[in-house]
């Protein structure tokens, strides 16, 4: 691998990059590339999930802490053997290869948002070089992948059929309490991986994030990934940040300031 003193912008040149994802739902191991689609269609990057993990929360308590004071850890073996340590390998292999970790945050953890995102940062952080660390980002779904199916009924119904037929949220879908559950009444055989595969074909990430108010979460993790490929691509022209109202739109505070590290 070649190393470099610089700025991962300012020594990179990639004509292709090559996301990983480290996911922690099941619908999201199986098909969450698919939430890429209108990024892959490009031609100048692809995703793929490079590993599936448990979902993290805090450490909070202080005997857990102690004891990884008192044995020299700064990280517990897990997460470095489930996310440092695949991180790692994956952005070794290649300069032009990017690590994306995706949880769920759903509506009881949001009030800890922070703590879980210094967790899975610090996970990261802790295993990388510093132009490792550039290349990868801890973004949220909110409050889980299915919250966005409901900014785009018309990939909902083209799935289930509904009667009647399901309509755009008006609020913003980032704030819906359980909306897997929400789906589930709507239409009682509602599958998570097979049904929700089959609706990410068709959701229109572009409609999602159309309404520049909504959808902070989801759009950090857009503009993330769109940074990389029109800072470190020069590719300017696919006009990706209008398409997802990156300019305009709301950012999670928590996980814009990656942004700053590219």
């Amino acid at each position: 691998m070649t190393t470099s003193n610089h700025s991962f912008t300012e020594s990179t040149s990639c004509h292709f990059s090559h996301f990983g994802l480290i996911v922690t739902g099941r619908g999201e191991r199986e098909h969450l590339p698919k939430l890429f689609r209108s990024l892959i269609a490009t031609g100048i990057c692809t995703f793929k999930v490079i590993r599936f993990i448990g979902q993290r929360g805090p450490i909070i308590s202080p005997k857990r802490k102690l004891k990884m004071v008192g044995s020299g850890k700064i990280i517990p073996d897990r997460d470095e053997q489930e996310i440092g340590l695949p991180a790692r390998r994956y952005l070794n292999a290649d300069q032009c290869h990017l690590v994306v970790l995706v949880d769920d945050l759903e509506h009881d953890r949001r009030a800890q948002a922070q703590q879980v995102f210094d967790r899975y940062r610090l996970a990261l952080d802790t295993m990388l070089t510093d132009d490792q660390k550039r290349r990868a980002a801890v973004h949220f779904l909110v409050n889980m992948l299915e919250a966005y199916y409901f900014a785009d009924a018309r990939a909902v119904n083209a799935v289930l059929d509904l009667d009647p037929p399901l309509e755009d949220y008006q609020g913003d879908v980032e704030t819906i309490t359980h909306p897997k559950a929400d789906l589930k009444r709507l239409y009682p055989g509602f599958r998570e991986v097979d049904d929700g595969g089959k609706i990410l074909d068709r959701i229109d990430v572009e409609h999602v994030l159309s309404r520049p108010d909504t959808c902070a979460w989801l759009r950090a993790l857009f503009a993330w990934c769109v940074k990389v490929l029109e800072r470190n691509l020069s590719y300017e022209s696919l006009s990706l940040s209008e398409r997802y109202r990156l300019c305009d739109g709301k950012l999670s505070d928590i996980t814009r300031a990656q942004l700053d590290n590219l």
